[in-house]
């Protein structure tokens, strides 16, 4: 396959169409006009033909990065495979995806990440760092093996028992501790488990009619409360996952106005869905935290664009169809995100004057590179950076149909919808993972 590839009249970040060469896995040059020939001038037919990609209407974004993704492998290759997510992860626009701990076993050693993070090698789909579990087996009582997985060769640098909160004060405070000799990120899970005992959507009279029990608002809000407090005692970076309520927002952007270490993500699905769907008692829309209210997605999608939520995180949570074919008690907390997320994106926040491609490319971007330290993802498009990019039609629709993802599960909660915008094209170090909008 080519190794040069020249995309006509892209428009980087929405701005005027031009052209950009990869070479050699890196963006070699930018400029309207560009021909086949390289920078030097040389004819690419002695080391291989150029490739040419008609661009005309498609915005070039920086390759994707999502902070919170479940590739469920090892233990449960019956939801998905770190090679079957990534997959998912690249047809989504996506070229670098953090994989959480809560495996079988548990990623809470250095040998579980480093197979982790093979495995995302050898796939080649994106690169895939590891999530390193808080504590042992995420049970909540010891620290896990927090320097030997940053020692380790998938280099963790975020760690969360995603799933599990580390409801204990002092074991929250003594992570925050120790991560501070790596400047590595705890990533909590906000969710008091005694506030929480057998809740199954959020707490509102809704939830009273339809006799679920309710899932407050509080429980996340007091864990992110005291997490900020414990963070700007120890001085330490604390990463709140999926914020869904509006109390949450307000806490977050306490803690920023008063420079604590403190980010923030959201899920596509809080930006978009509410706890209204909770009525067809359709497990395909109980995910954890639960949907909230179309108040908290206001406030989610506001704090989005002032820039208190950091970053967009796509909580790609897949499950085998049995886990989800069952009544709504029964049923397993979770739905994919990674094909859909830019979509919904662009439907809540870009479609509505919330956000401009640059603020997508900065909260999908560059902020969860940051945040997880991804040295060669996140970078703008620029000559001699790595070509870690995606090429986006925003004016293309599409109705979603479950049985066409590249997960190997099919629990999408948008599956019927139409949405906005299609990838048509993703490279990773130069090298195409998607093209019209297919696999490579």
């Amino acid at each position: 396959m080519s190794t040069s590839y020249l995309i006509k009249n892209a428009r980087i970040l929405g701005g005027e169409p031009t052209d950009i060469r990869i070479e050699g896995g890196k963006v070699a040059e930018i400029a309207p006009g560009l021909d086949t020939s390289s920078p030097s001038g040389s004819d690419h037919s002695t080391t291989g033909s150029t490739t040419v990609i008609d661009a005309d209407g498609l915005i070039a974004l920086p390759g994707l990065v999502d902070l919170h993704t479940h590739l469920r492998e090892p233990g449960r290759e019956d939801a998905e495979t770190v090679e079957t997510g990534t997959r998912a992860a690249a047809m989504g626009g996506f070229t670098a995806v953090h994989a959480m701990a809560n495996t079988d076993p548990v990623a809470d050693t250095a040998g579980v990440v480093e197979q982790v993070h093979r495995l995302g090698r050898e796939a080649g789909y994106c690169d895939v760092y590891p999530v390193g579990a808080v504590t042992v087996g995420l049970q909540g009582e010891r620290l896990a093996e927090l320097g030997a997985m940053a020692d380790s060769a998938a280099r963790v640098r975020v760690f969360s028992d995603d799933g599990h909160c580390v409801s204990d004060p002092l074991l929250m405070r003594r992570a925050l501790e120790y991560v501070k000799a790596f400047d590595g990120v705890i990533a909590q899970h906000a969710q008091d488990p005694r506030l929480t005992e057998g809740a199954q959507m959020n707490e509102s009279e809704l939830s009273g009619r339809l006799g679920l029990a309710g899932w407050p608002a509080v429980a996340e809000e007091a864990i992110i409360a005291r997490d900020c407090l414990l963070t700007a005692h120890v001085g330490s970076r604390l990463h709140v996952c999926h914020v869904s309520t509006a109390g949450s927002v307000e806490i977050v952007r306490d803690a920023k106005r008063k420079g604590w270490h403190v980010t923030a993500e959201a899920c596509p699905h809080h930006l978009l869905l509410t706890d209204e769907l909770a009525a067809t008692y359709n497990p395909i829309y109980k995910v954890n935290p639960p949907l909230r209210s179309a108040a908290d997605v206001e406030a989610l999608r506001a704090g989005l664009a002032d820039g208190t939520i950091d970053v967009v995180a796509t909580d790609h949570a897949p499950h085998p169809h049995e886990d989800k074919d069952c009544e709504w008690a029964a049923a397993a907390f979770g739905m994919l995100g990674l094909e859909t997320a830019l979509s919904i994106v662009q439907h809540t926040m870009v479609d509505t004057g919330l956000l401009d491609w640059a603020g997508v490319a900065e909260r999908m971007s560059y902020a969860p590179a940051r945040i997880g330290q991804v040295t060669d993802h996140g970078q703008p498009i620029e000559v001699g950076a790595p070509a870690n990019l995606a090429l986006y039609d925003p004016a293309a629709t599409r109705v979603v149909d479950a049985a066409d993802s590249a997960s190997l599960s099919r629990n999408t909660p948008y599956a019927g919808r139409e949405l906005p915008g299609r990838i048509e094209a993703t490279f990773l170090r130069g090298r195409p993972t998607v093209m019209d909008g297919k696999l490579v």
